[in-house]
């Protein structure tokens, strides 16, 4: 009896505690306690404008006094693009300088992610002009401005407090125009938008590269890919050998990139957070367009030397009843005289990176059994002239699709003289098969490069019977 009495005293207890618990509860939902979130520092002393104007010309400033001043992230470490550095600029929207910070410290996203309203003492750090852009960061003994140790990043850096938490604003980058615009040494640090744009050829031709070169072992290498815009304005679009993406290929259209303006001494190197800051996704521009192709004429016998065409003006590019594409650079075919006899010119000497251009001849195959031309080159250091066939090529349209037939063995390039030039001579004949029917075109190609191949290449009396 007396169990039965001690069961039920315990059990209209617990009764009555849950009774007095569920009465603190309103609507059924317990309340969340408000977040407490404090500024570390006090409200800014110094815009971030007129903190950056106290960098001297040369070397650094150590700051001694308190400075405060606001600042919004703009970089990322996310995906490996930025190693230990954090670039901000001093408002959401239309900012009128950046910064980069030095921090010995990564995955500096999780703290401040894009966007994050930041608040710093510069007093104890150093400011610098340091190989082009302004940086603050650590006193230290080998370098001018140093890292931050990750212990100490606390004591000048920290957010804002917004709301329930840290203070994140959406940046709005600032639109350009173009690439030229970009390279303003009031936008470095600031993030920036400019529309139209797309990987040089060179970096997607012959074959589609990859944000990232590797070496043997697999292991990504710092790599610049070559950006220009419609206006034929460049830029480089530096990679870190860290870059998490690295691996992708390049996207071969056209449209609007996003980038962390950057310089590195006199080279502006333009910096991506991830690869979703490029946004190709229109029809490419052909900075360096075909010229001629307007007077089109196919036929299986005839011979060109050139001398219809005026010497004035010189360097002649545009021949209508031909194609002169640049694939690769930006040479095209010149009309040359010499000794009173025209003809057509190209090389790489003194010139910049690769060179694929081609000079599309029209053909009748169906009626046309043979091809000759005249040849001639210039200092020679290497093959450059190569000669094909086609019948998948529409003028003017993208010649690197075609379906091109190798015949250059039918000929003999002169490999002479090493300086100076030779004479223009026969190259041989070659015998077009009587399975090449219909209209085509045959193609000269040059390729050199200005740093490998530079041979001049002159050809004249191109003849088809």
């Amino acid at each position: 009896m007396k169990n039965i009495i001690n069961f039920l005293k315990a059990t209209f207890l617990a009764a009555g505690m849950l009774s007095v618990m569920s009465s603190c509860v309103k609507n059924d939902e317990w309340e969340t306690p408000p977040f407490e979130c404090s500024n570390k520092f006090p409200e800014p002393t110094i815009s971030m404008a007129d903190f950056a104007a106290q960098v001297p010309s040369t070397g650094f400033k150590l700051i001694t006094t308190d400075q405060v001043f606001d600042g919004y992230i703009i970089s990322s470490d996310e995906q490996g693009n930025f190693y230990k550095t954090i670039s901000f600029q001093d408002k959401a929207v239309n900012p009128t300088v950046g910064l980069q910070i030095e921090v010995d410290k990564a995955s500096n996203f999780a703290d401040f992610p894009v966007g994050s309203h930041i608040r710093i003492n510069a007093k104890g750090l150093r400011l610098g002009l340091d190989r082009g852009t302004v940086k603050l960061g650590s006193v230290d003994p080998v370098f001018a401005i140093g890292r931050i140790p990750q212990s100490l990043v606390g004591r000048y850096v920290s957010g804002v407090c917004g709301g329930n938490g840290l203070d994140i604003q959406t940046i709005v980058p600032t639109q350009l125009a173009s690439l030229a615009d970009a390279k303003n040494p009031n936008l470095i640090n600031t993030l920036v938008t400019v529309p139209d744009v797309q990987f040089n050829i060179a970096e997607i031709y012959p074959a589609v590269k990859k944000f990232l070169d590797y070496d043997a072992g697999g292991q990504g290498l710092d790599t610049d890919r070559n950006i220009e815009d419609k206006s034929g304005n460049t830029a480089v679009i530096r990679n870190s050998g860290f870059f998490k993406t690295g691996g992708e290929l390049l996207p071969t259209g056209n449209g609007n990139v996003t980038f962390v303006v950057s310089r590195y001494n006199s080279t502006w190197q333009m910096l991506i957070r991830s690869v979703s800051d490029i946004k190709f996704t229109g029809t490419r521009v052909d900075a360096t367009p075909p010229k001629g192709g307007t007077a089109i004429t196919y036929t299986g016998a005839f011979i060109e030397n050139f001398e219809s065409y005026p010497a004035s003006p010189a360097n002649l590019e545009l021949y209508p009843k031909y194609v002169n594409d640049p694939v690769l650079g930006n040479r095209y075919w010149q009309l040359k005289t010499f000794s009173n006899n025209k003809y057509i010119q190209l090389g790489a000497n003194s010139g910049t990176g690769p060179y694929v251009t081609y000079f599309a001849v029209p053909v009748d195959f169906t009626a046309a059994n043979t091809l000759k031309f005249d040849v001639n080159v210039g200092f020679w250091n290497g093959n450059a002239l190569k000669v094909y066939y086609t019948t998948s090529y529409t003028p003017l349209g993208d010649i690197t699709q075609a379906a091109k037939t190798d015949i250059t063995s039918a000929f003999t390039i002169p490999q002479v003289p090493a300086t100076g030039y030779g004479t223009l001579a026969p190259a041989g004949t070659y015998t077009i098969p009587p399975t090449v029917t219909g209209n085509g075109f045959i193609l000269f190609e040059y390729t050199g490069n200005g740093s490998g191949v530079t041979t001049t290449v002159q050809l004249d009396n191109i003849q088809v019977q």
